[in-house]
């Protein structure tokens, strides 16, 4: 097979505009079966604006993004069939059960009767939810409730993963089985998990971008981005590839 071909995400030229402000300027990169792709870039740094787009939550002002071969500016339906996503911040209806969520989301994903039920069953184990299943969200910790919005994204078993800041505010715990959740399933699916948090890296990512100011600034394994430095420490990387323009 093609190197090429095995990219189930694509990201071309992707630029967004806000009046006189360029958010995001010209970011191109792709995930394979298999990567656990990071996304990483400080505050600011146009990552939840990318992913957006990718998304297809807002449109770019130019260049596009495709999933498993469908462009998600021209045949949305289709591409947003292909993959998960996990907004940050875990938006769920939180008067709702674990349970009854998870089944509406099944409903909506169009797994109905028997099929919507052990589909519900299936990910409540895999996510690791079976002892607050029939709790409401509300009544849920964060680590829980981020746990909830994770079994939504991967209910209908999409071969590309998106994760906005998935462990962002958790206590080590809460980010360790979260983490061992993404392991768990990443080697027959593409993930990008966009971040902050440099631990994240090391945790469980396979390669890693690096954006600030809404531009590009290194792509490559954590080993070739650590490499980057003389120190070898990805934190030092970092601050010399995001705050230069800053004059920091």
């Amino acid at each position: 097979m093609n190197k090429e071909d095995n990219k189930m995400l694509k990201v071309d030229n992707l630029k967004k505009n806000f009046g006189d402000f360029q958010a995001v300027k010209g970011i191109s990169f792709s995930v394979g079966k298999g990567e656990v792709l990071g996304f990483l870039g400080p505050n600011g740094a146009g990552k939840s604006t990318t992913m957006r787009m990718i998304t297809g939550f807002i449109p770019p002002t130019s260049g596009t993004a495709s999933v498993c071969g469908h462009d998600i500016t021209t045949d949305p339906v289709a591409a947003k069939a292909c993959f998960g996503y996990l907004p940050e911040n875990a938006p769920s209806y939180r008067s709702m059960t674990v349970e009854d969520f998870l089944t509406f989301i099944a409903g909506v994903r169009g797994f109905h009767g028997k099929a919507g039920k052990e589909k519900v069953e299936a990910v409540i184990a895999k996510a690791r939810l079976s002892n607050v299943a029939k709790q409401t969200i509300d009544t849920l910790s964060k680590g829980y409730r981020q746990r909830t919005c994770f079994a939504q994204a991967i209910l209908h078993d999409p071969k590309v993963l998106i994760m906005d800041e998935p462990t962002d505010g958790l206590d080590p715990n809460q980010k360790f089985v979260v983490r061992e959740m993404i392991k768990e399933m990443s080697a027959d699916k593409a993930i990008i998990i966009s971040t902050h948090i440099l631990e994240e890296v090391d945790a469980v990512c396979t390669r890693a971008v690096v954006i600030a100011h809404g531009e590009l600034k290194a792509d490559g394994t954590p080993a070739e981005l650590k490499a980057m430095d003389p120190s070898g420490k990805l934190d030092v990387v970092f601050r010399n590839l995001t705050m230069e323009k800053e004059g920091v």
